[in-house]
C-alpha cells in the first residue's frame, strides 16, 4: 500500500502506528518524526512564514477573498506517486488541504485511491480517527492499542482537586484567537479549566478586555504553527496595552503550539502533559515561562 498523508496530524498518527514505510509523500509542513523529511512533499503555501503574525492573518485573509486556497496541493507529484490511500482532513482550510480538493484531484486519477478524512474535534474524535486510519491501514489492533495508551496517559495525568487553575490558552495574537477543538480536554486532563473555550468548540477571536474578564490564573501560549521561539518573538513585540497589562498579572507560560496543541494527533497527549507542567510551575522541553520586558 502507498500512503499519501496531507497533514502533519496524519502523518504522525501514520508513523505511530509503526506504518511508516508506507508513506509515499506527505504534506510541506510534516516534519515530525525527523525522518518524514526525506519524502516528496505535495502541498505548498504562498504564505510567507516569517511575517508577524498580523501579517500573515491579512494575507490569509487576502487570499480566501480572491478565492484562492492557502494550502494547495502539487497534483502532478501526487499524481505520480499513484497513491492506494490519501488522508487529508475537514477541520480547517488554513491549516491543511481542504478535503474537497482532494476528492476533486483523485477523481481523475487513472487509479482513483481511497480517501479518509480526518474529522475529530475533540479528544475522543481524535482517538477515533487512529482508529479510522488504522483500519484503513489494516492494522487495526495496532490503533486500539495505541488510542487505549493515549487514553490512560490522559487519565492518569492529574489529580482533580475542587478548586482547579483556571486557565486560558492563547492560539494567535493578532488578532486574538482563544484556542478550541480538543485543548479544553487538555487542560482539564492536566487539572485545569479552560475558561475561554468549551470542548469541541471552533477557536474563536477575542478581545484582550474580554480574556481579563475571565480572570484566568495562568495563561498559556500555544501559537498555532509556531514553536517556542516563534511564539517568545511574537509576544516581544506584542504592541497592546490591554495585553501587557493582563501578562503582568497572571503567570505566562509559552508552549510548542505547533508541535503539541495545533496538529489532531498523538502527540496531543504530550500537549497535556506540558500544560500540567505549567500548572505546576515547571519548565520542561517545548514550553518556558515568559516575563513582559525580559
Amino acid at each position: 500500500m502507498r500512503v499519501v498523508t496531507l497533514l502533519p496530524g496524519a502523518t504522525e498518527i501514520v508513523a505511530a502506528l509503526g506504518a511508516g514505510s508506507l508513506l509515499a509523500g506527505v504534506s510541506h509542513e510534516c516534519d515530525y518524526p525527523a525522518w518524514v523529511s526525506h519524502l516528496p512533499r505535495l502541498t505548498s503555501t504562498p504564505l510567507d512564514p516569517s511575517l508577524p503574525s498580523a501579517a500573515i492573518d491579512a494575507e490569509v485573509r487576502r487570499l480566501r477573498q480572491a478565492g484562492r486556497p492557502v494550502i494547495q496541493v502539487e497534483a502532478g507529484a501526487l499524481a505520480g506517486l499513484e497513491p492506494d490511500l490519501i488522508i487529508t482532513q475537514d477541520l480547517c482550510e488554513v491549516c491543511a488541504v481542504a478535503d474537497g480538493v482532494v476528492h476533486r484531484l483523485a477523481d481523475v486519477m487513472p487509479h482513483p485511491p481511497a480517501i479518509l478524512s480526518l474529522t475529530g474535534r475533540t479528544i475522543e474524535g481524535v482517538l477515533e480517527d487512529i482508529r479510522r486510519v488504522a483500519r484503513a491501514l489494516d492494522r487495526s489492533a495496532d490503533g486500539e492499542a495505541l488510542a487505549a495508551e493515549l487514553r490512560h496517559r490522559l487519565d492518569r495525568l492529574a489529580p482533580h482537586p475542587r478548586a482547579r487553575c483556571r486557565v486560558v490558552c492563547i492560539e494567535w495574537l493578532e488578532p486574538l484567537y482563544l484556542a478550541g477543538h480538543w485543548v479544553p480536554e487538555l487542560v482539564a486532563a492536566a487539572g485545569g479549566i479552560d475558561v475561554g473555550a468549551q470542548p469541541g468548540a471552533h477557536s474563536a477571536c477575542a478581545s484582550w478586555a474580554t480574556v481579563a474578564g475571565l480572570e484566568p490564573d495562568l495563561a498559556v501560549v500555544m501559537l498555532c504553527g509556531f514553536d517556542v521561539a516563534r511564539a517568545r518573538r511574537e509576544l516581544d513585540g506584542l504592541d497592546s496595552t490591554e495585553a501587557v497589562s493582563l501578562f503582568e498579572s497572571v503567570p505566562v507560560w509559552v508552549l510548542d503550539g505547533n508541535a503539541y496543541t495545533s496538529r489532531p494527533g498523538p502527540r496531543l497527549v504530550d500537549g497535556a502533559e506540558r500544560i500540567h507542567a505549567a500548572i505546576r510551575g515547571e519548565e520542561i522541553d517545548g514550553l518556558e515561562r515568559w516575563h513582559a520586558g525580559v
